[in-house]
């Protein structure tokens, strides 16, 4: 069994599924209507939604007849307090190549010679 970081970025390496999730964080919908956008079968869909319920990231409910899929955002906390990280890491090169072309642009321009 992977860890709960693994699981939920390989849940969200299909852009089928983040497409559902995406859908989801808009409010409860059930299969159909999650299945509606996307040109495959339910169980096809009902698969996907397998997949990110196994890593948290929805979960099912019972009402009646109706079965609504509810997002669980809570997985997602993790993923972004690991991509923190890379955000510091590419603002502070960012910040570096602007104080670098800033300097270049305050520098006297020689001319050519012919």
């Amino acid at each position: 069994m992977p860890d709960p970081l693994s699981a939920t970025l390989s849940a969200l390496a299909d852009p089928t599924r983040r497409g559902l999730l995406a859908r989801l964080a808009l409010g409860d919908a059930t299969v159909g209507e999650l299945a509606e956008p996307y040109d495959m079968s339910l169980a096809a869909v009902s698969k996907h939604l397998k997949v990110l319920e196994s890593a948290g990231l929805i979960s099912r409910g019972r009402e009646a007849q109706w079965r609504p899929c509810h997002l669980e955002a809570a997985p997602l906390r993790e993923v972004a307090d690991w991509t923190r990280d890379f955000e510091r890491f590419w603002t502070r090169n960012l910040d570096s190549l602007d104080g670098y072309l800033k300097s270049l642009q305050k520098k006297p321009q020689r001319k050519k010679k012919k």
